[in-house]
């Protein structure tokens, strides 16, 4: 990928672009360069380097917390054109919990490092308001798993993620087998196929080797949201 196509490509996915002056965009070019992550790759974890600022170009990115016991718990995903900050959480000051990222399909990103985003950050107030305000959004990703974890029912989690994917894929099927979606939960792989199961039963979903099929979307939307409007 030629600095040329870098340069395009950050002028269309990096919000405070025209913000920066003619040598910080330079600066911003120079320092960022195209990886490509193959898919389980650990991009970002315990004792791992804080590598810098990520743009996925394509695939998806996954970031999650991991308990003592191993459990995991999704906290957001990110797609193409979505940038990924707390792999430069030694950029910012304000995050003091461990994250870690993989890639959850073959991915290319990319990657401004650290050292120079610190730098970019100290020289412009754009930069640093828009790393603080991203930061602030995958917060608030954060506390919506948290909240999901601590408040809600096991039928309702498992709801909300298989309507959050049967909306990311935009059709009828979705690729994931029940231990994906227990590690995505934090759960145990029993209680979700115990659950799935359920859904079975009640007309909403059908099972495949590997993937789901949704049959009610109504019935789903309503567990999803119990008690809430569907977007």
């Amino acid at each position: 990928m030629e600095q040329e196509e870098i340069r395009r490509y950050l002028a269309r996915s990096f919000p405070v672009w025209e913000r920066l002056n003619a040598c910080e965009q330079a600066g911003l070019v120079e320092h960022t360069a195209p990886v490509h992550y193959e898919k389980g790759a650990r991009l970002h974890g315990a004792g791992a380097e804080c590598i810098g600022v990520l743009i996925v170009m394509r695939g998806r990115l996954r970031a999650y917390m991991l308990s003592q016991e191993g459990r995991e718990i999704t906290l957001y995903r990110l797609g193409a054109g979505e940038i990924c900050i707390l792999s430069a959480s030694c950029v910012l000051s304000a995050i003091t919990f461990e994250v870690h990222i993989d890639a959850e399909e073959d991915t290319d990103v990319l990657l401004t490092g650290a050292p120079y985003f610190s730098a970019l950050c100290e020289r412009s107030i754009y930069a640093e308001c828009f790393s603080y305000k991203l930061a602030a959004e995958r917060f608030s990703d954060v506390m919506w798993a948290m909240q999901q974890l601590l408040f809600m029912r096991m039928d309702q989690r498992l709801a909300i993620l298989l309507w959050d994917e049967f909306s990311k894929e935009g059709g009828d099927v979705i690729r994931l087998t029940h231990e994906q979606a227990a590690r995505y939960m934090g759960s145990a792989r029993e209680v979700v196929t115990r659950m799935l199961r359920y859904f079975v039963a009640e007309g909403i979903v059908s099972l495949s080797r590997g993937s789901i099929r949704l049959l009610d979307r109504k019935k789903l939307r309503a567990l999803a949201f119990s008690g809430e409007e569907a977007i």
